[in-house]
């Protein structure tokens, strides 16, 4: 017999769920893995030291970019830690405007893990099927902001603009006939508004579509039941947040436990699992997608019949109106050295944490009183969750690692910052 002895497996850096960015080294005993060791590095993006080099109001765009899956729930924790250094009371409406972002931000991340999840684990169709619904939910980020993903809609004191009354249309062309362009413009004939309310009408039905092609699909389950059990205990220890925390069965959410903004005027429900496998965490996932769209439905109600201010009245930090600027010489100089230099914030330190899609995306702000932040630091939900991939794939099969890495649902841009 010829000795059998462990050999090592370089896996990645091209892992389909880390396009070049993750590189685990697996000691293998046959197809089982005895130990894994993630080498992470290959993208090293200096956001936090870039941030300490520019004024506040130029770096939320940079916060866009850490969990680029993610983006307005990180803009809206450096701004939140902004205002609490500043003293700036944010306006109802603005609030509700985040909340309501907010929720469609968790949608999309969601949406996204679980077309790539499925895609990772084998199943094509609702790759496909979950993409339909990001593309409504991105038009939606393009009508307040301009752009489909990296938004910079958040801003110390509200948001950058009220919700506009119309909303891009399809046009007909060679590739779409006009019946086409008829019948997808019909939910887009009103208000950005009117538009998200049909998205919240029609999306718990392709939920159930996304269940059936997966909840009781008996390869789904022999991919995911069982792989990855994480105990409650053990993610504590592990400092784990979000979806994965709560498909260990821990009801921790900081929408509920330390709510901010309107979170608490909110009606919702915390999903949690039982066996903390990769299964459990899907179904959290996948509630966590039907409570959203609830918090979005209740955001749409309240900003149909409260119209009002979406920006705090403080000139120092809010940049003037474009009317004004364009008539108003002070208002233009103002325009100039707001984008240039943009505003000094009081001394001091402060944390300000939301409950991002992932789990606490936190960041630390420390101002010595000039124009942009003596030191930053962001806590990155998946640097932790990455920390524990070792040990959840231990024990495994080497095709496990696939269903681990994806049920953590990791971004690099804030693992490797």
């Amino acid at each position: 017999m010829a000795e059998i002895r462990n050999f090592t497996l370089n896996f990645g850096p091209q892992h389909p769920a880390a396009h070049g960015v993750l590189r685990l080294v697996l000691e293998m005993d046959g197809e089982t893995i005895m130990k894994a060791d993630p080498h992470v590095g290959l993208l090293h993006r200096g956001t936090e030291k870039l941030a300490e080099h520019k004024p506040f109001n130029q770096s939320i765009g940079y916060m866009d970019r850490l969990d680029y899956v993610s983006m307005m729930c990180n803009e809206h924790a450096y701004v939140m830690a902004m205002e609490k250094l500043l003293g700036v009371q944010v306006p109802l409406r603005a609030q509700y405007i985040r909340v309501m972002y907010d929720e469609i931000t968790r949608i999309l991340n969601h949406l996204l893990w679980l077309g790539a999840h499925g895609l990772d684990i084998g199943a094509m169709s609702v790759f496909l099927f979950c993409f339909r619904e990001r593309e409504d939910l991105m038009d939606c980020y393009e009508a307040v902001s301009g752009t489909r993903m990296h938004a910079t809609y958040y801003r110390p004191g509200g948001v950058y603009r009220d919700l506009p009354e119309t909303m891009p249309r399809y046009q007909a062309s060679r590739w779409r006939s006009q019946k086409d362009v008829d019948r997808l413009n019909e939910s887009r004939s009103g208000s950005l508004l009117d538009f998200i309310e049909d998205f919240t009408a029609r999306f718990p039905g392709c939920v159930d579509e996304y269940e059936t092609l997966l909840t009781d699909n008996r390869i789904w389950k022999q991919r995911t039941v069982n792989i990855g059990v994480v105990t409650p205990e053990r993610a504590m220890q592990l400092g784990f947040t979000g979806p994965m925390i709560r498909g260990s069965g821990i009801a921790w959410d900081l929408r509920k436990k330390q709510p901010y903004e309107v979170y608490a005027d909110m009606d919702f429900d915390i999903p949690v699992g039982v066996n903390g496998d990769c299964y459990d965490r899907y179904l959290v996932r996948v509630e966590e997608m039907r409570q959203s769209n609830r918090i979005v439905r209740q955001c749409v109600d309240w900003l149909r019949k409260n119209p009002g201010p979406v920006m705090a009245d403080d000139r120092k930090i809010r940049q003037p109106r474009r009317e004004e600027m364009k008539g108003d010489m002070e208002s233009l100089i103002h325009h100039f050295k707001y984008f240039t230099e943009g505003f000094s914030v009081p001394e001091g330190e402060t944390y300000a944490a939301v409950e991002a899609p992932k789990g606490e995306f936190g960041v630390l702000l420390v101002s010595d009183g000039a124009n942009k932040p003596y030191r930053l630091h962001c806590r990155a939900p998946g640097f932790a969750h990455l920390s524990a991939l070792p040990e959840m794939v231990e024990g495994h099969m080497l095709a496990d690692v696939v269903a681990v890495i994806g049920t953590q649902d990791i971004v690099f841009g804030e693992v490797d910052r």
